[in-house]
């Protein structure tokens, strides 16, 4: 396997919403998306959104979880600033803030939002390692 993920596939209970929380993020819709499945494209990797039930239906697995579902996605920062822009940009957009941004033990600054539907992004500064 080329070790390179192209796409990251999210559940979505409402797609018209969610693609306009990720549109307003700056990820940028693929012109033929439909009410079923929406394509989004960022720098160097696609954002799906794509019916919950459905997706859990093509995995083979329940559409209902609780609580921490073991992944986060990641945004890094190259200043504790730009941190706190995109917190702000995400809360302005209905995003929950579940972790203001502050300094942490690992040496970053980092804060954490759900998107509309639960899914729980990092937005980080690491000061070892730039992958912005």
């Amino acid at each position: 396997m080329k070790p390179k993920i192209g796409l990251v596939t999210l559940g979505a209970h409402n797609i018209k919403k969610a693609k306009e929380f990720y549109k307003g993020l700056g990820f940028i819709p693929k012109d033929e998306d439909n009410n079923d499945m929406v394509m989004l494209q960022g720098e160097g990797v696609w954002l799906g959104l794509y019916s919950w039930e459905a997706l859990a239906k093509d995995a083979q697995v329940d559409s209902v979880s609780k609580g921490f579902r073991g992944v986060t996605l990641a945004h890094l920062e190259p200043t504790k600033k730009g941190v706190d822009s995109v917190i702000e940009e995400a809360r302005s957009l209905g995003a929950i803030i579940v972790k203001e941004p502050r300094d942490v033990f690992w040496g970053g600054y980092s804060g954490y939002f759900t998107d509309l539907d639960g899914h729980l992004w990092e937005i980080a500064m690491n000061p070892f390692t730039d992958l912005t």
